[in-house]
């Protein structure tokens, strides 16, 4: 069987060297010269809205996946009656507006933070008035990693909101005091077999995910958690993994995104799960039975941002992960794992490993 997968960055790599361990052939889609991805298998070096590169992706492949959530909507439609594609596109197509996000989780009895649509200058300030200042700003589309946001945490602000971002369709979203963000990331096959990893709990630097530990004992938001992606995945027919991140205050939870992909909150389930994210993912678009997703151990995941230091290929007690990536500010070049007996000791160990790769 052969894979086409639409991307060719870190995920595509992770997920290329899943599929080996499956047996299975990967074929990528993607425009950059020497992407992550091409150390396990071919790469076409072709736009992602090509029509043609698309066509032949789905001639030659038996089912197609994407890695990121920003590939055309229209560009895939060209091809959905070729070939299976999963994610489904509707899980795109909401996934890649916050407004239609949005909307699915009200649609759907998920809890979130109020919001307004902001089209124009009064929109804005509207919206201020009605959500009470502090609010964040985003645009609907394209932000990742903090890009796109703007918070107006004084009417002095409204202003320079607008000029920073206002030249596109925006969404000003309710500020929300939380007490940390968690990830809860399930997987779904054709036949509609649904599993769940364990939570994780998320702490974020300049914008960019920067560590994830799992498990987390909460059992309360375990099963609400559970109880809204299990939701979201029946609703959309999805197949493949998804990713739900979530506010916590004390039991109550708020969804903030999903993300319709393997996600790098879930890279600690290459070595802390019975089975990672990237092999259910590839089980899923190929309809296969799932494989467990419980726990080994306690783990743990320190992303590596804009370099990788010595100190981190010296480590003797961890996993390292190299995306094979230049280096560059704000970049993600690859990522730890830790796997420990305890909570505690998973705990010291990331934040031992955090200090000395900053």
């Amino acid at each position: 069987m052969r894979i086409g997968i639409i991307g060719a960055g870190q995920l595509g790599q992770m997920l290329g060297f899943a599929a080996r361990e499956l047996g299975v052939e990967c074929r990528f889609l993607d425009p950059s010269i020497s992407p992550p991805a091409r150390v396990c298998g071919e790469v076409v070096q072709r736009p992602f809205d090509d029509a043609a590169a698309l066509a032949e992706l789905a001639r030659s492949c038996d089912v197609i996946t994407y890695e990121f959530e920003n590939v055309p909507v229209d560009a895939l439609q060209q091809i959905e009656d070729q070939i299976p594609i999963y994610p489904p596109i509707d899980a795109l197509r909401h996934a890649q507006d916050r407004l239609y996000e949005k909307q699915l989780f009200g649609k759907l009895g998920i809890p979130l933070p109020d919001y307004r649509a902001v089209d124009t200058p009064e929109d804005l300030a509207a919206a201020a008035e009605a959500l009470a200042l502090p609010i964040v700003i985003k645009t609907r589309r394209l932000g990742y990693d903090g890009k796109g946001q703007f918070v107006v945490r004084t009417s002095r602000d409204v202003d320079a909101a607008w000029k920073a971002l206002g030249s596109q369709p925006l969404i000003a979203e309710q500020w929300v005091s939380f007490d940390y963000e968690v990830s809860a990331i399930g997987v779904r096959n054709v036949d509609g077999e649904v599993r769940s990893y364990a939570l994780s709990r998320n702490r974020h630097q300049d914008g960019i995910l920067r560590t994830s530990r799992s498990p987390i004992d909460a059992p309360v938001l375990t099963d609400k958690a559970d109880g809204y992606l299990s939701t979201l995945m029946g609703h959309l027919d999805y197949v493949g993994v998804l990713a739900l991140e979530l506010f916590v205050s004390g039991d109550h939870l708020l969804a903030n995104e999903f993300a319709p992909r393997v996600h790098n909150s879930g890279h600690w389930t290459i070595e802390g799960a019975v089975t990672s994210q990237f092999e259910n993912h590839l089980r899923a678009v190929m309809n296969l039975p799932l494989g467990s997703t419980k726990n080994l151990g306690f783990a743990g995941m320190i992303n590596l941002i804009g370099t990788i230091p010595d100190s981190a290929r010296r480590l003797t007690d961890a996993h390292l992960h190299d995306y094979g990536k230049t280096p560059r500010p704000g970049r993600k070049l690859g990522h730890i794992t830790v796997v420990a007996d305890s909570a505690h000791s998973r705990d010291a160990r990331v934040e031992k490993i955090d200090k000395t790769v900053t």
